[in-house]
């Protein structure tokens, strides 16, 4: 909680953590969380270094304990119609607008955020350095993940239950069978360098 003490005696009395999951993936959402957190959770880590069955625990308990949370998420047409990089601004600025209390400061996972009425510090490697940047880490990824469990269902053939949008061997493969879903971000390769992997119209 150094980041957050930090703040803290500046004056700030609700900072919220923020973070995003899914920029990187060829198809579903991106989504944002920002957490207040009332007090350090034991077990709070980047959820990259956390099994989905930790994930789900510490969501669930972020939620018990009373913390604020927002949460947001745009979808891949979004995504292609204003960049990835706009696209991660905006879900950012959206989730931290949906917190109540509002935030006064945020602590932002890697870059700061043009546009963002609230003051905010970038924290490089953020989500291994704050709590409450871990904490919006694994919200995101819970619910990005749950998302992707639930298209999945709805395009069976393509297994984002399994690789949840990321272009694995499994995805691409899959994709030059099947021709991409209306979920794919057309923006993004190889969809965006393949002709033969045009969205049928």
């Amino acid at each position: 909680m150094s980041y957050e003490s930090e703040t803290f005696a500046l004056g700030y009395e609700r900072v919220a953590g923020v973070d995003e999951a899914g920029r990187g993936p060829i198809a579903g959402p991106i989504v944002a969380a920002a957490v207040i957190l009332v007090a350090p959770l034991p077990g709070l880590n980047d959820s990259k270094k956390l099994t989905p069955t930790q994930r789900e625990r510490l969501f669930y308990l972020l939620h018990r304990e009373g913390n604020a949370i927002g949460v947001s998420s745009l979808d891949a047409d979004f995504i292609d119609r204003v960049g990835i990089q706009s696209a991660n601004y905006m879900v950012m600025i959206q989730a931290a607008a949906k917190l109540d209390p509002a935030p006064d400061f945020l602590l932002v996972d890697g870059f700061a955020i043009p546009g963002c009425r609230f003051p905010h510090k970038a924290i490089v490697k953020g989500d291994q350095l704050s709590l409450s940047i871990a904490a919006a880490s694994i919200v995101a990824k819970v619910v990005r993940d749950r998302m992707m469990n639930e298209l999945d269902r709805r395009y069976p053939q393509y297994g984002f239950a399994k690789h949840k949008g990321y272009a694995t061997k499994e995805h691409l493969a899959a994709l030059r069978r099947f021709g991409p879903s209306p979920i794919h971000r057309k923006s993004f390769a190889p969809l965006s360098q393949s002709p033969q992997l045009e969205f049928p119209s």
